[in-house]
């Protein structure tokens, strides 16, 4: 049996504290800060042993919100199917780099212009 394709997801904010505000208010959840660097990152809690998958609050420079929410594709090495982007009609956007102990992403955008997430651990 196969797992789920999506790991995480992002929504992208300008005013963390405001977007805090909003979504513990709205989900009545607290979001967990988490020491990411390059960026403020906000966790919904989530459970291991649960259905779904976790997302977060992200602020980081360069990427605007509104619209903007980025959906983590799990992979073995998330480099392999970075390299399959580009032939298959897409662009990388930012090549494999570490988010420490959180493993490695790699930032590609598809034929219709959307931008999507690949993680790994190694």
């Amino acid at each position: 049996m196969q797992e789920n394709p999506v790991r995480w997801f992002e929504i992208y904010v300008q005013d963390m504290a405001r977007a805090r505000a909003f979504y513990e208010a709205v989900l009545r959840r607290k979001l967990d800060k988490l020491d990411t660097p390059d960026m403020e990152y906000w966790a919904f809690a989530t459970e291991q042993d649960h259905p779904g998958v976790g997302g977060a609050l992200v602020k980081r420079p360069g990427v605007p919100s509104g619209g903007s929410t980025l959906v983590y594709f799990g992979c073995d090495d998330c480099a392999v199917e970075a390299a399959r982007v580009a032939p298959a009609g897409g662009h990388i956007h930012r090549e494999k780099m570490s988010i420490g102990q959180y493993g490695f992403i790699a930032l590609a955008v598809d034929t219709e212009g959307n931008m999507f997430g690949l993680h790994s651990m190694q």
